[in-house]
């Protein structure tokens, strides 16, 4: 396969991926923002966002102080946030179309439709009206483009690309996504907590599981009260969960297998590295490095893997 062909496919997968998940990470905050809370820690939370997305300096630019509109204009239908659901959208559609021939006609359409619903609802008012069911549908336009790739796509290279593309933007998130909870909340697991706090703590964790559709998983696997140890360890370690750090890893690195090269030994190493942590890992080993800091630490793992496979097989950055 030519390298920009590969580089297309990966990236519009990439892209469609983290529009979902910037719709999960808004609304997450969005929901805990109507909790019974004082304005700085609402404050709080967006700032937060802001920061793991690694855009509070522009924010502040061009916005000045923050707010729940603003932060949600800027992340969503900003042009010139490059991680706006706006630019990933379009972003997706261009790829596609770059390499249209090489997809079938149903995911073409799907990309396509996607970029031309959004503008729709954009300029109808939807995301003022109600927040909550806009992010809904993004996430719903992103589960049927993976759902019309599976089911219509030869699984040759092509395919892996695009599956590559996704599980990594996914890890990038998910982490992304868990860490938005210590930015949103100062206390810490093992620190003493008043009634009112702990009631707090469980709706949070409430509004992060729903945000990753494992809310019902969670009480299937546990059937138990939302802890934030078990909540951490669905979303870290367990490999039967498809959004957590572990199941996107695995994904990772066998579709990195599938298109595998001489060139990209190491990459591959690195990734069955970080899968094999994963896998032989416990939750309170992690707990006791520090949540936030082994998401960090994983994040700049996962980020290292994703330049490899750019160096690897793509023509550059896009």
């Amino acid at each position: 396969m030519l390298s920009r062909t590969a580089d297309h496919l990966f990236w519009m997968a990439r892209y469609m991926e983290r529009a979902e998940n910037t719709a999960r990470m808004l609304d997450v905050n969005y929901q805990t923002a109507l909790l019974p809370q004082s304005a700085a820690v609402a404050e709080a939370g967006w700032k937060g966002l802001l920061s793991i997305s690694e855009l509070s300096g522009d924010y502040a630019s061009r916005y000045g102080a923050v707010s729940a509109r603003g932060v949600m204009d800027y992340m969503v239908r900003d042009e010139r946030n490059p991680s706006s659901i706006y630019n990933c959208l379009r972003h997706a559609r261009e790829n596609a179309r770059a390499v249209r021939g090489t997809l079938t006609t149903e995911v073409w359409e799907t990309q396509n439709h996607t970029w031309l619903d959004f503008r729709r609802r954009l300029a109808s008012g939807s995301l003022q009206r109600d927040p909550a069911e806009f992010f809904e549908w993004v996430k719903f336009r992103s589960h049927m483009s993976r759902g019309v790739t599976l089911g219509t796509m030869l699984q040759d290279e092509s395919f892996h690309f695009l599956r590559l593309g996704t599980f990594l933007e996914r890890a990038d998130n998910t982490a992304r996504l868990l860490d938005v909870k210590f930015h949103a909340l100062q206390t810490d697991f093992y620190g003493a907590a008043s009634e009112k706090d702990l009631e707090y703590d469980f709706y949070h964790w409430s509004a992060i599981l729903r945000s990753v559709s494992a809310f019902e998983v969670y009480r299937k696997v546990y059937r138990s009260v939302v802890e934030p140890e078990k909540v951490a360890e669905l979303l870290i370690l367990r490999s039967d969960m498809p959004r957590s750090l572990a199941a996107c890893v695995e994904e990772v690195l066998e579709n990195l297998r599938r298109v595998a090269n001489e060139q990209s030994r190491e990459t591959v190493r690195r990734a069955g590295r970080l899968r094999a942590d994963l896998q032989y890992g416990s939750i309170d080993e992690i707990l006791a490095t520090g949540l936030h800091a082994y998401l960090t630490q994983f994040l700049d793992r996962i980020n290292d893997v994703g330049a490899g496979i750019s160096r690897d097989f793509l023509v550059g950055q896009n």
